[in-house]
């Protein structure tokens, strides 16, 4: 028959040690894998959030120590500094659009020349705006129009009534406007912009959306009559670009800085998303100190102080988002109209395309 050694106390010790051992690390492990998700405990699951929110800061903290002091040791021998951490996003990982404009791009430049809004753009015309509403008006649109007036300046509202699009384009054009807007409301709601170019077009149809008025923006500001100064952001493709040259064709060219209004149409993901501000200026007195770090006193003795100004910016409102649906040679013309371009559901085949 075999016989088997028994094992004396010093071979025993780290055994027993490492059975120790193995039920802390599978509590440790477990702990890892449980995610708050999937505890039905209100209290535990908050306490294990906040316990991996916790981890994942410190973690954060440590990584950003690493980096400072990887970049002032750098700084130290007289090397570059390790290159700044991007984050990915839908923007910066968009995919190649050949229509992008490049700032040498010739053939864009010599186009801006001889398109619809050079006039405008170039001075030769004042901009002047007609403002009017779909058959059926509701009680949100006049309200909405009425900011737009104050917005768009040498803006004017006339009622729709039974006339037809195409008669009113008519009498723009006899009356020298050089653009029209319709305001479409939808269940007593405005859902939609035409923007029609006179006299020869395009014609731009955007869905409108999340409309707040300004007696809805908490301590929003009421604008003056100065003609406000245009920010147009991220139209960065040929179909941007001319819609962007549509925008700037409603406003005057020849802003009035001393009025400090400033006007946005910020395109992100191919929604243009419109702003109204103004800036204020406050003048704020700070403490003047010596290099002991007391307060420093004039001849006189008193306390000195300085004025600092501190720009800020109030919003006037109104705020809304518009989305573009299609873009059509010429005035409006709904049966026999030559589309530039034209929304369509199987055009949005990824997350990271876009057309503006």
């Amino acid at each position: 028959m075999g016989y088997k050694r028994k094992k004396s106390e010093s071979e025993l010790e780290p055994e027993i040690e490492n059975d120790r051992k193995k039920p802390m690390m599978r509590k440790e492990e477990k702990e890892k894998e449980i995610l708050p998700s999937t505890i039905k405990n209100k209290e535990k699951r908050s306490e294990v959030h906040a316990k991996l929110k916790h981890q994942k800061k410190l973690e954060k903290r440590k990584k950003a120590k690493a980096r400072d002091a990887a970049e002032k040791r750098a700084l130290e021998l007289g090397e570059e500094p390790p290159p700044k951490m991007v984050p990915r996003t839908i923007e910066n990982t968009r995919e190649f659009d050949e229509t992008v404009c490049k700032p040498d791009d010739e053939e864009l430049f010599a186009g801006n020349d001889a398109d619809e809004f050079g006039a405008i753009l170039k001075r030769e015309r004042t901009p002047k705006v007609l403002i009017t509403t779909c058959r059926f008006n509701s009680s949100r649109g006049p309200a909405f129009i009425s900011e737009l007036l104050s917005v768009i300046p040498n803006a004017h509202y006339y009622k729709r009534g039974t006339y037809d699009l195409k008669k009113i384009v008519e009498y723009a054009n006899n009356k020298d406007f050089t653009s029209l807007i319709v305001v479409h409301t939808n269940r007593r709601e405005p859902d939609a912009l035409l923007i029609i170019g006179l006299p020869e077009g395009p014609t731009a149809h955007f869905k409108l959306s999340k409309l707040v008025l300004r007696k809805d923006i908490k301590n929003h500001g009421n604008p003056t009559n100065h003609k406000p100064e245009l920010v147009l952001n991220n139209f960065t493709t040929r179909l941007g670009h001319r819609i962007g040259r549509l925008i700037q064709s409603l406003f005057p060219q020849d802003p009035n800085f001393r009025g400090r209004r400033v006007v946005t149409f910020h395109n992100q993901r191919d929604f243009i998303f419109f702003r109204h501000h103004r800036y204020i200026f406050d003048s704020k007195e700070s403490k003047q100190t010596d290099s002991k770090g007391k307060e420093a006193k004039d001849a006189k003795g008193e306390k000195a102080s300085q004025e600092r100004v501190i720009t800020r910016l109030q919003e006037c409102g109104p705020r809304f988002t518009l989305k573009l649906t299609s873009l059509q040679h010429g005035t409006f013309d709904s049966k026999g109209g030559e589309f530039e371009w034209v929304h369509k559901p199987e055009m949005d085949t990824s997350r990271r395309r876009f057309f503006l």
